[in-house]
């Protein structure tokens, strides 16, 4: 039983999961930011924790692994306690323990479990198909040493002679204000027209970097699921409206999609073409369901026998 993949699957919808008798994994969103050094845009994501006080059993991630293993709930606690206690005697040993994208664990010198997060994956959904990018270096002109360069050779002079008549000539000093604004105008609308492109040339390859990323998305995109209780023999109300897709992959050429259906159902797949999502891919499913445990069910079946990348859609 690997343990780590269903602590993945939750932690894409849950802020705290619980390992019985060992500890918390906890989830903390965190802002998009940008590290001005490097010039890197990263976008919103999910930090994890650890937290070694809060191991008390809240029964997530017990029935969740027990519908998913088809086994007692009773059974599959047993279990876990029992892998949360050799966890914790690997770590007393002196040994690390790696679990998938979630992060590393180890034992410090003072007795306290150490957690180092994994950046493979973000788990925050609202975050799909975005990934971080790098921005050109913008060049700032300099205006005030251009000013002063123009007022140097602005021709206006008053000699000594010309105090000592009191002449004025008032149209001297508007020129000099003139040619002061034309000179800034210039250069600011200059400055101006550079700005722009940089940014049009940054838009550009971030949308590429996304639609090279949406092209065969494999994000877990899954509704929420309700929160199981400790009643194992409850019903879930069935939601006649709603339909739950296992998606294939979403493809840019609508000819690619439908070749997609074709071998799928060569296979024996109720393939099946979903339509056009936000982003303008076409999405293709293995098959549609009714009732959200069959979507799951049959969602990990086809990770483990035909493609690790399928995904649930909620319609």
């Amino acid at each position: 039983m690997r343990l780590e993949h269903y602590i993945e699957e939750l932690l894409y919808r849950y802020n705290c999961v619980i390992v019985p008798e060992f500890g918390a994994f906890l989830t903390q969103t965190k802002s998009a930011f940008i590290k001005e050094a490097t010039h890197t845009f990263y976008p919103p994501s999910k930090i994890i924790s650890f937290n070694e006080q809060l191991k008390s059993n809240d029964g997530l991630l017990v029935s969740y692994v027990a519908d998913a293993e088809k086994t007692s709930y009773e059974d599959m606690l047993q279990r876990m306690t029992t892998l949360g206690k050799n966890w914790k005697n690997q770590l007393q040993r002196g040994e690390s323990i790696f679990l998938g994208t979630i992060g590393k664990l180890w034992l410090s010198k003072e007795g306290k479990i150490l957690f180092e997060p994994s950046t493979q994956v973000n788990y925050l959904t609202t975050s799909f198909g975005l990934s971080s990018c790098v921005s050109v270096d913008i060049t700032r002109e300099i205006l005030k040493e251009e000013v002063e360069k123009l007022e140097e050779n602005i021709p206006f002079i008053i000699t000594p002679e010309q105090r000592e008549k009191k002449v004025f000539r008032p149209y001297l000093k508007y020129a000099a204000v003139i040619c002061i604004g034309l000179a800034m105008g210039i250069t600011g609308f200059r400055f101006y027209n550079e700005n722009v492109k940089t940014q049009q040339i940054v838009q550009q390859n971030a949308q590429k970097e996304v639609s090279k990323h949406i092209e065969e998305a494999t994000f877990f995109d899954a509704a929420p699921l309700e929160l199981p209780t400790l009643n194992l023999n409850a019903k879930v109300q069935e939601e006649a409206k709603t339909t739950y897709f296992i998606v294939a992959g979403a493809f840019k050429v609508k000819d690619n999609a439908e070749k997609k259906i074709e071998q799928l159902k060569s296979k024996g797949f109720n393939a099946s073409y979903i339509g056009v999502n936000k982003f303008g891919f076409h999405v293709v499913s293995f098959d549609s369901f009714t009732e959200v445990d069959k979507a799951l069910n049959y969602l990990r079946t086809i990770k483990r026998t035909e493609s690790s990348d399928a995904w649930l859609f909620q319609e």
